[in-house]
């Protein structure tokens, strides 16, 4: 291509590129980039209104792409370990392969249990520096051939510095350059996998601030936030007749803040149950009660329960979970045909 001369008037400038691109190269390339995103695998968070959130309008099901960076953030207690491992418990049930960075030392057997994540030597690992992610995920990377490949980091705001530790980082600047030296220099190692981090949100100065500066929020192609909305608390009686209650989990709600895969801003519940993970039948209840207005809890064999513990009981005693995700994926994509004029009208011209 010839060189362009910045001085000339933009109207020749125009002419001049448009005169030396290759046509000829433009289709190759856009038909490889939709390939590639036809062939990349799909990977549920375990949610089916957070998959169609992060990218229904793409793939009929909706999930993540294991082709980007992503990030899950949010206050303590909110559920972003349990979204990580919901992930990679799905990433490993696909034949895949994960790595699990623990930088809070913090994941126990017992939580790799439950959301059926297996962990060994060669998949776990505790980092300290922000160095050390990016060489341990390059060196679990090379060669690994098994598709598709999760590099889970928990949390990204627990790793320090060399600087840090050594003489103190109060601004934490040192961090956020080697963060954002890192991804750059490994962005197109991360398009062909799916690293999912955590991070914490923290009040700052300027209202609510994730550490690590902005190198994460740049490059993460997918941005979640995740708050604890309220508790959920289900009452049993005893024999004797006595009521009783408990805290069994909490419900979250979701919000895309980023997004290159699809729509972003959407919002959605998600429930979590502890020593369970995330309840999915109970969020698409709820879900399908709220869009038909109905004053019960309509089961997909057309029985009626007043109650929410009721209503999951027959969904489970009659295996109706997967009846139950497909009415609640009709739905969604009904309420989302109503917003598509626009785009169609864009498809046209």
């Amino acid at each position: 291509m010839a060189t362009l001369n910045r001085k000339k008037p933009a109207e020749e400038i125009a002419e001049e590129i448009e005169e030396n691109i290759n046509e000829e190269d433009v289709p190759d390339i856009v038909s490889r980039q939709v390939i590639e995103w036809e062939n990349v695998p799909i990977l549920s968070t375990n949610s089916t209104l957070l998959d169609l959130a992060i990218s229904g309008g793409r793939v009929y099901e909706g999930g993540i792409p294991a082709c980007i960076l992503a990030e899950v953030f949010g206050p303590a207690g909110s559920g972003k370990s349990a979204l990580l491992a919901e992930v990679g418990g799905n990433a490993q049930k696909q034949g895949g392969d994960i790595m699990y960075l623990d930088p809070e030392a913090r994941l126990d057997k017992e939580y790799a249990r439950i959301y059926r994540i297996a962990l060994n030597k060669k998949n776990y690992y505790r980092p300290e520096k922000v160095s050390e992610i990016f060489s341990m995920v390059n060196e679990w990377y090379e060669g690994n051939e098994a598709r598709p490949l999760v590099a889970l980091t928990d949390s990204l705001a627990a790793l320090t510095t060399d600087l840090e530790l050594d003489t103190g980082d109060k601004m934490g600047m040192r961090r956020a350059k080697e963060f954002s030296q890192g991804f750059r220099v490994n962005a197109r190692m991360i398009s062909n996998i799916l690293w999912l981090c955590s991070n914490q949100e923290r009040e700052g100065d300027n209202g609510a601030i994730t550490p690590g500066g902005k190198a994460v929020p740049y490059y993460a192609s997918l941005r979640i936030r995740i708050k604890q909305k309220r508790k959920v608390e289900v009452e049993k009686k005893l024999q004797s007749g006595v009521k009783v209650s408990k805290v069994i989990g909490i419900e979250s709600e979701c919000t895309i803040t980023k997004s290159t895969v699809d729509d972003p801003y959407r919002i959605v519940p998600v429930y979590i149950v502890f020593g369970y993970g995330i309840d999915d039948i109970r969020a698409n209840l709820q879900f399908l009660k709220d869009m038909k207005k109905t004053t019960s809890y309509v089961c997909p064999d057309g029985k009626s329960a007043v109650g929410m513990e009721q209503a999951i009981n027959r969904v489970e005693e009659n295996d109706l979970a997967a009846e139950l995700k497909k009415e609640t994926i009709m739905i969604w994509h009904e309420i989302e045909e109503l917003f598509q004029a626009n785009k169609n009208r864009r498809r046209d011209r």
